[in-house]
């Protein structure tokens, strides 16, 4: 640092403080009052009184500036606080409170701007009125990105009783919040009691599936198997009653999230590791429900996040709480490392649903060493999110050789794709490329009919 920077530096600091904390500025009103002297002047001149209408005007207007500056409130007679929830869903909006106290003992009108994180969805300066005592106002903002933010300042303008002069400050409100992926999906199933899981609206499995492990008893429908009816309880209630079973509980669900770079890319103001990572906790929601245990695990070209594998609702929030923040890396993912790293941790037997992209699968040449290596002692469900692009390109009509090149080269990566699920599927490994919209529905039903078919 040179001599002079460091003799300019405690300068710029009390600049920056005074802007920031304790600047005064005249108000609009103050500025149309002064341009409204010269129209006077020119009358007072016309009827020979020029210098005293000038004069007289100009001290009114001092005498008023002054009287409203010794009466602007200073910043220690006002008080604020935000109130912020600890956590959002992302894209889902949310109420921010804030908290006045006023001690100037007159109401004072004000303008009010958050200091919200970039990712924010901007709400604009709030104008209001402040009367002497507490008092609050709110307004409602969303978070577009997974993560944790942080909000800083507040930044409050306020005038005095005639309102010729703005006095500005900030107020330090350091607050923190989780915007977490959307989870109206997941609550949407925990919160129903019916039979069936309802999944975007949509009816996907039954949840009382023919299992071997006996559930309850309950009363007899017709579409109900004749060789479940329990006589003994049908005697004693006097209608006729059947077992009913469901798949073996306490299994183990591993799943494994991409974040590499093709993960990145966005469709609808998500990427596909937003929509990955929706689905991933969808999953483990049933799974955790279905009294399975539930393993996560993040990677890249390294291992970003890992969770054992644990039962009960209350691992669901460690989960999140893992997962809330992650990101996609700039470089290519290596899902061999992944698997590798969960050959030593998962010795048990489990179910590995990796979350990735149709590029990584055809690319990555370790990868299907790996899946022959571990098949045998694990069931393998791969997804990935069918790129709409490439389905829009393989339907374009052909009208000239350029389009007829494209459409070709479209409907080639559409049969190499294919072509690998075909290859997967003969090994025993179960491979779904479906349109995002039905990435939660498809892993959901799948994992259903896993357990259902006890093929675990």
């Amino acid at each position: 640092m040179t001599t002079s920077s460091k003799k300019r530096w405690p300068l710029s600091r009390f600049l920056a403080d005074l802007l920031a904390d304790r600047f005064v500025l005249p108000t609009k009103r103050l500025l149309v009052l002064l341009l409204l002297g010269a129209p006077i002047a020119i009358v007072g001149f016309v009827l020979q009184a020029g210098f005293t209408a000038f004069w007289l005007y100009n001290a009114l207007i001092l005498l008023a500036s002054l009287f409203d500056w010794l009466t602007l409130p200073k910043r220690k007679d006002l008080e604020i606080r935000r109130v912020l929830p600890e956590q959002s869903d992302m894209g889902q909006s949310f109420m921010v409170e804030v908290e006045l106290a006023n001690k100037s003992g007159q109401s004072v009108s004000f303008v009010l701007q958050d200091d919200l994180p970039l990712s924010f969805a901007e709400t604009g300066p709030i104008h209001g009125i402040m009367k002497s005592g507490e008092s609050r106002i709110s307004y409602q903002t969303r978070g577009t990105e997974r993560g944790r933010y942080d909000f800083r300042w507040l930044y409050l303008r306020w005038s005095g009783k005639i309102g010729l002069w703005h006095r500005q400050s900030r107020f330090a409100a350091p607050q923190a919040i989780k915007i977490y992926p959307d989870l109206s999906q997941v609550r949407g199933y925990l919160n129903s009691l019916q039979e069936s899981l309802i999944v975007d609206g949509k009816k996907i499995v039954r949840r009382a599936r023919a299992g071997s492990e006996f559930h309850a008893i309950r009363e007899y429908v017709p579409d109900d198997d004749p060789r479940t009816i329990n006589w003994s309880a049908s005697a004693r209630s006097r209608r006729l009653m059947t077992n009913q079973y469901r798949p073996e509980h306490g299994k183990v669900i591993t799943i494994l999230v991409d974040c590499g770079r093709l993960m990145g890319v966005e469709l609808n103001n998500q990427s596909r590791l937003d929509q990955s990572l929706e689905a991933a906790i969808t999953l483990a929601a049933v799974a955790l429900r279905q009294g399975d245990q539930v393993a996560f695990l993040a990677y890249s070209h390294e291992i970003k996040k890992y969770i054992p594998p644990g039962r009960g609702m209350g691992h669901l929030h460690t989960i999140l709480e893992a997962s809330y923040d992650l990101s996609h890396d700039f470089v290519e993912a290596d899902p061999a490392k992944a698997l590798e790293f969960m050959h030593r941790q998962q010795k048990r037997r489990s179910l590995m649903v990796l979350f990735s992209d149709m590029e990584n699968y055809l690319v990555e040449d370790l990868l299907v060493g790996y899946l022959w290596k571990m098949r045998r002692s694990h069931l393998f469900l791969l997804l990935s999110q069918a790129d709409p692009v490439l389905h829009e390109w393989s339907q374009v009509p052909v009208e000239n050789s350029r389009l007829a090149y494209v459409k070709a080269v479209a409907q080639r990566f559409q049969l190499d794709r294919k072509a690998f699920q075909q290859k997967m599927t003969g090994a025993g490994i179960q491979v779904l490329d479906v349109p995002a919209d039905q990435l939660t529905l498809a892993v959901i039903n799948a994992y259903l009919d896993i357990k259902a078919r006890e093929a675990l």
